[in-house]
């Protein structure tokens, strides 16, 4: 089974037919991608901000050099994510400089650092949207001309350009572009990639965990500055009270649910509880294309509680908790009974229970037809009942039915 394609994957593939540049305010103009990348012109020469992938930035040169053959005077990156710097070679000319938050080349090579891990992560959510993965990275590495701490502030051309650090984006070295005679911020991921969405605070690929009181430090300065524009790294979004509205739910429920997360820890309360007990009220129920409120609670207590989950002492050593699946499954009389037993959890509307069942027989008999066959029915009910809003675990969940597929 596979489910409708979540909106998030229609923002990812948006740029593939472009055949011009789109001007989205005045001297603004963006080629659409993984992460737009945006082009200003001035009387005195032009800004980058965000050069997407490489194969992107391939096609976004030419289509912003239709626009304006001016000089690049300076290229920003909002944060050190690939589908931001991948392409950044491609707009460096002579005497362009190159801008980042100083922490920008630490974040860079953490993710150098772990580029197979995160590679075989990415491939198995994401493969199926991003064909070109190899196509995304750049083939050398630049460093920053300009680095700043907190504030940066230029004017090129009459236009006046703030850069203001905003660590609790989906990178501690993220920043966000000020325009503040025209009340635009160009603010790449801050806010996650849909604007109205719960962010990852964690994400299911993996990354470093963003400080959930940061996030919503960010999204409440940025909110204060009054735009009546924001450019994300997939959006345009105007209007001055929408956005200050919008701002506000996004912080106010987040603010909600590490409330909510610390209040029970704080009452002894397990995680999955908690989980289960992340009900938003209405009026902070936001959109879950991205991340999830449920997500987002795991998130901020392994923020605050670190790896040890205080529940069992085999934590402490290296030795799995499936080691011992073969032996349950043994004692329950065999990986076929324990798939029967999945079956019911399954009739009874338990999808996530017959998972659990299904991870102990399928570790003592891989190939066993019957656990493969429930666990087939559980993934596509999970897939059915998610109806492919959330693009991670949509794509996730396709994954895991077309190994099982594979496995036939």
């Amino acid at each position: 089974m596979t489910a409708k394609n979540p909106p998030l994957a229609a923002f990812v593939n948006s740029g593939h037919d472009q055949t011009e540049a789109i001007r989205v305010a005045p001297g603004i103009y963006v080629n659409l991608g993984v992460g737009n990348s945006y082009l200003l012109t001035t009387d005195e020469g032009n800004v980058i901000v965000n050069a997407g992938t490489l194969w992107e930035a391939k096609r976004g040169h030419a289509l912003f050099k239709a626009v304006s053959q001016a000089p690049i005077h300076y290229v920003i990156l909002t944060q050190s994510h690939i589908n931001q710097y991948g392409g950044v070679e491609l707009f460096m000319e002579a005497g362009t400089k190159l801008i980042a938050q100083r922490e920008y080349v630490d974040g860079r090579t953490y993710w150098d650092e772990l580029k197979a891990y995160y590679g075989r992560r990415s491939q198995k959510l994401w493969g199926t949207i991003n064909k070109d993965v190899a196509g995304m990275a750049p083939t050398r590495t630049i460093d920053p001309d300009i680095v700043f701490d907190q504030h940066h502030a230029f004017e090129l051309g009459g236009r006046k350009f703030e850069l203001i650090s905003t660590p609790g984006g989906e990178t501690t070295n993220a920043l966000v572009v000020w325009l503040p005679d025209e009340k635009i911020a160009i603010v790449g991921n801050l806010f996650g990639p849909i604007f109205g969405h719960q962010p990852n605070l964690n994400t299911v690929r993996g990354d470093k965990i963003r400080s959930a009181l940061q996030f919503i430090r960010e999204v409440r300065n940025v909110r204060d500055l009054e735009p009546e524009m924001i450019l994300t790294g997939h959006e345009t979004i105007t209007g001055s009270d929408h956005i200050r509205t919008t701002l506000t739910r996004i912080a106010d429920s987040v603010e909600w649910i590490r409330d909510h997360t610390l209040a029970g820890m704080n009452a002894g309360k397990d995680l999955f509880t908690i989980m289960a007990e992340t009900v938003l009220p209405e009026h902070l129920v936001l959109g879950e294309g991205h991340g999830k409120a449920t997500w987002n609670a795991r998130a901020i207590w392994t923020e605050y509680s670190g790896w040890f989950d205080y529940d069992s002492t085999a934590s402490l050593y290296p030795v799995p908790r499936e080691s011992v699946y073969p032996d349950l499954a043994r004692l329950a009389g065999g990986a076929s009974a324990i798939a029967a037993c999945a079956r019911e959890h399954l009739g009874a509307g338990r999808p996530v229970e017959a998972i659990h069942l299904l991870d102990v027989a399928l570790k003592a008999e891989p190939a066993n037809e019957q656990a493969l066959a429930v666990k087939r029915d559980a993934l596509s009910l999970l897939l059915e009942q998610g109806g492919g809003a959330n693009l991670s675990e949509t794509k996730w969940l396709e994954a895991e039915l077309a190994q099982l597929e594979n496995q036939a």
